[in-house]
C-alpha cells in the first residue's frame, strides 16, 4: 500500500514523480459522490493497465479523512493461476490517481489517499463480487439470526443477480439468503 498525504495545494509523496496527465476540471466538478469521481477518473487508466476498480471508500476516522481505493487485476478467462496486485501496481495507480485528483480537486478537506488490493479476505460488496466468487469459501454475517446463527462459513453455491438470492452450503446444509439478509460477506481464508 502506498500512502499519500494531500493538502489543499500540496501533495506530499514518498516517491518520485509520476506521468503528467490533464483533464478539464469543470467536467467532473458537478457535485458527485467522491467514489463516483474516482471511478470516472481512473476507469480508462485501470482498464488500459489490466486493473479493475474493486471498491472505493471515503471515510472519516477520528479527525482524518481517508480515500481508500481497492484495485484488482483483471483475470483472463484462460488464466489458471490468479494474478495478484503488487506494491508496484498500487504505486502506479496511486501516482496516476493523485495527479488526477489534484487537477480535478473534487475534495474540499485534507485527506489521505490509500491504494491497495482488497486482500485475500476481500469483502463481497457488489452483486458482481458475488457472481465472481461462486464456488469459493465465504464468511457471512447476517443482520438477523437464522436458526439461531448469525455467522456462517461455507461455499457460495449460487447467486441470482436479478433477485439478489444467495445460496450457501454450510456443513452440508443449503442456506437460502438474500442480499438484504447479509450484513457483511467476505472470502474466507483457509490455510
Amino acid at each position: 500500500m502506498l500512502l499519500l498525504a494531500r493538502l489543499k495545494d500540496k501533495l506530499l509523496l514518498g516517491v518520485g514523480n509520476g506521468p503528467l496527465l490533464f483533464i478539464e476540471k469543470e467536467a467532473i466538478m458537478a457535485k458527485k459522490k467522491i467514489t463516483d469521481v474516482v471511478a470516472e477518473l481512473s476507469g480508462d487508466f485501470l482498464a488500459e493497465n489490466g486493473y479493475e476498480l474493486y471498491n472505493t471508500e471515503f471515510v472519516k476516522e477520528g479527525r482524518d479523512w481517508f480515500l481508500r481505493v481497492y484495485i484488482d487485476k483483471v483475470q483472463a478467462a484462460d488464466q489458471e493461476e490468479p494474478q495478484y496486485v503488487s506494491t508496484e501496481d498500487c504505486e502506479k495507480v496511486s501516482r496516476f490517481l493523485s495527479e488526477k485528483l489534484d487537477e480535478a480537486d473534487p475534495i474540499e478537506q485534507n485527506y489521505y489517499l490509500e491504494v491497495s488490493s482488497p486482500g485475500m479476505d476481500r469483502p463481497l460488496i457488489r452483486p458482481e463480487h458475488y457472481e465472481r466468487y461462486v464456488g469459493e469459501e465465504v464468511e457471512i454475517r447476517l443482520y438477523k439470526a437464522m436458526d439461531g446463527v448469525k455467522n456462517l462459513q461455507g461455499v457460495l453455491e449460487n447467486f441470482d443477480k436479478e433477485s439478489g438470492a444467495v445460496t450457501v452450503t454450510v456443513d452440508g446444509k443449503t442456506c437460502e439468503l438474500t442480499l438484504a439478509d447479509i450484513a457483511k460477506a467476505k472470502l474466507a481464508v483457509i490455510f
